[in-house]
């Protein structure tokens, strides 16, 4: 590895040792409809998401609230003390596509239609009030 590689890797590695994130990969559910979930909680104060997402009738919300959990947790770890209540905020989140699985459906006539069963990646960011407004 090059030198200049070696430290952009370092320098990483440092910034994130002050994030604090989790993420969730392979999710059998579509992108668009997991985005519709998590547009819900984006830059909401912590406690109030979780509200949220308990109460919500969409299917992905249990799977986000498990995610949002371990990100809490995370936080804790890191900072070796438990979040107070308003201090944490949902700082980022998006969603990314995953694979693909790619089936045949039978169709009249000898036909075969395609069937594509997407799947997505979440990645979610934690933040206390003060990073969140060093950051804006």
């Amino acid at each position: 590895m090059g030198a200049r590689k070696k430290l952009a890797a370092e320098k990483r590695k440092e910034a994130k040792k002050t994030m604090y994130f989790a993420k969730l990969q392979d999710v059998p559910t579509s992108p668009r409809k997991m985005r519709l979930v998590v547009d819900m909680i984006r830059g909401m104060e912590v406690n109030r998401a979780l509200g949220v997402l308990r109460f919500s009738s969409k299917a992905p919300a249990a799977r986000v609230e498990k995610l949002l959990r371990s990100a809490i947790a995370n936080w804790e770890t890191k900072n070796e003390r438990k979040a107070e209540n308003g201090e944490l905020f949902v700082t980022e989140v998006y969603v990314d596509g995953g694979a693909t699985l790619k089936r045949m459906r039978p169709a009249p006539q000898g036909r075969g239609y395609r069937i594509r069963k997407r799947s997505n990646h979440v990645t979610l960011f934690v933040g206390a009030k003060n990073n969140n407004e060093d950051q804006n």
